[in-house]
């Protein structure tokens, strides 16, 4: 693959998903879940990916050096980091602080000298406390697109009804009800088959006597169905297609974050989200890498690093594409959005910006929901904003005054959801970073 070797990093656009964790359940049809915890082995795993960013993107002597990033201390004005706080408990979250460890592990170096004269050194041999901002799915919709989302239930179905899932689950009939002794009374349908994989790789990572019981090929066998499962149910043909909504809500973080590395006013170079392993899957779709990689699924540890680069001969920056699945020694560059070697930032921008759904307003209506995740309040706010300016006047005034009431109404509606919180899609609360992009997408914009 043709890649400029002499442009200059300028940041990189982290997505990571958790590590190792204890078993759980998603139902099939809405994709809601059950809680679990994260593992020794889960913390472990994201603390080797986080060193293994460590010696790639802070350390001068790589190739890889990220131009002007701190390589001792953690400097906040130089990264934003968050995760998601839902579908998995505090998994997701968990993980993301192991990650930190390993990309700003404890120093001596943290420490003050008091008035006094004496030095004191940060607990755990110098620990460094690096903030990550949680996102509540209760509260913003842009790291779990998927649930609640009417039209992607819709969506799940009709592949479920499909000729081409009919077809598949009659192929594997003989072999899922090969399954039972193996599954401790799940559900052996095609439409579960996230769960059983699930099931299986868990107990085969900690439980001896079933990884010993289970026949050597059964797991492989399992996952494949899974990984055909997942991904066509988190994919569409169209790249703004209600099956890509996991992809569609993560789009803003993604494009803000290129925003922000762009401006050479704004300091963050790293920008880090913590995620499960739908949003990989959709954006794998969006952009055409699924077509060019058998590494689905999205494993433990997993990590996309979108790289913002400066060519060397000049021009307008460029994007490039790397994939490190779970226990992969490196990362792999892939061509997307059918272009060969770096894309530049126009181009991405071209083709994600027009589908990206950038506000909970969009959410809610692209999702067809009236009620969940802030669209009861968004209703309410509407009706209240219609109510409160419509006219007490003849027919004949109110055509004269009607563009002015529309504005009024407009203005109103803004006034309320700003009060309430909820005209964004992604952070409620503000970024760390204090300066504005090169290129934004409104967080105040409703649709």
């Amino acid at each position: 693959m043709s890649q400029n070797t002499n442009s200059q990093l300028l940041g990189v656009v982290l997505l990571v998903r958790h590590g190792d964790r204890q078993g759980f359940y998603q139902n099939p049809q809405t994709y809601t879940a059950t809680a679990t915890q994260i593992t020794p082995l889960g913390n472990q795993q994201e603390f080797m990916l986080g060193s293994y960013l460590r010696s790639l993107y802070l350390n001068q002597s790589s190739p890889s050096y990220i131009t002007g990033m701190s390589t001792g201390m953690f400097n906040q004005s130089q990264v934003y980091i968050q995760a998601d706080l839902g579908g998995e408990d505090g998994v997701i979250y968990d993980s993301c602080v192991s990650l930190t460890q390993g990309l700003w592990p404890a120093t001596l170096s943290n420490n003050i000298t008091l008035a006094n004269g004496s030095t004191i050194t940060a607990p755990l041999g110098g620990y460094q406390y690096v903030p990550i901002e949680s996102v509540d799915p209760n509260l913003s919709v842009s790291l779990e697109g998927f649930t609640s989302c009417n039209t992607f239930n819709t969506h799940t179905t009709a592949f479920y009804n499909s000729s081409t899932f009919q077809e598949m689950a009659a192929q594997s009939a003989s072999f899922l009800d090969s399954l039972p002794p193996y599954l401790d009374g799940r559900s052996v349908q095609l439409q579960n088959m996230w769960n059983i994989y699930d099931f299986m790789n868990v107990n085969d990572i900690h439980n001896a006597t079933f990884s010993q019981a289970l026949p050597s090929t059964y797991l492989a066998q399992v996952q494949t169905l899974a990984n055909w499962h997942e991904y066509n149910v988190f994919s569409d043909q169209a790249i703004g297609g209600i099956g890509n909504i996991a992809g569609l809500t993560l789009l803003p973080t993604i494009l803000n974050g290129f925003g922000d590395i762009a401006n050479s006013t704004n300091p963050v170079k790293l920008s880090i989200t913590a995620i499960a392993y739908k949003p990989f899957l959709s954006l794998f779709n969006m952009t055409g890498v699924a077509s060019l990689t058998d590494t689905l699924p999205v494993d433990y540890a997993a990590a996309v690093s979108l790289e913002l680069r400066q060519p060397s001969g000049g021009g307008e920056p460029v994007i490039r594409f790397n994939f490190k699945n779970g226990s992969d020694a490196t990362f792999v560059t892939y061509n997307f959005l059918n272009r060969t070697g770096d894309v530049p930032l126009s181009a991405f921008i071209d083709a994600m910006a027009p589908v990206a759904v950038n506000t909970t307003a969009a959410w809610c209506s692209v999702c067809a929901n009236t009620q969940d995740r802030g669209c009861a309040a968004l209703a309410l706010a509407t009706a209240q904003g219609e109510a409160d300016v419509r006219p007490k006047i003849s027919p004949a005034g109110a055509g004269v005054l009607g563009a002015g009431l529309t504005l009024a109404v407009v203005i109103m509606m803004g006034i309320t959801l700003a009060f309430l919180g909820l005209l964004t899609i992604g952070k409620f609360g503000r970024r760390r970073s204090r300066h504005h992009s090169a290129f934004e997408l409104k967080d105040s914009e409703s649709t």
